[in-house]
């Protein structure tokens, strides 16, 4: 599979295989300008998570580290399974994680 070859689906849609291991697929409810800006999220806490390592800072590295979670959790890949939510409980999940991690950006 190269970046631009989207991953191997299982047949109810809810993993992705990569390398023959399972991960769970993001919610595919997710509308596209969500998913882009908790995508940013996540990409941007993952990098913050590398440099903290890079700087031995393990406050800094926590809190990015909780960032991905956050982020994770939104997309539905981690927390409550998104087919075992409402259409109301998946919206609210994302809602809720895009608004902390937007909140947080705007402070740091």
């Amino acid at each position: 599979m190269s970046r631009d070859t989207p991953p191997e689906h299982t047949p109810d849609g809810r993993y992705v295989v990569i390398d023959g291991r399972r991960w769970r697929a993001t919610d595919p409810d997710l509308p596209i300008d969500t998913d882009a800006r908790l995508r940013k999220h996540l990409m941007a806490a993952r990098r913050a998570v590398g440099a903290a390592l890079r700087a031995h800072d393990e406050r800094a590295e926590r809190e990015a580290r909780r960032r991905v979670h956050t982020a994770k959790v939104a997309l539905g890949e981690r927390g409550t399974p998104w087919w075992e939510q409402t259409d109301a409980e998946r919206r609210a999940r994302w809602l809720d994680g895009l608004t902390t991690l937007d909140e947080e950006a705007d402070q740091g």
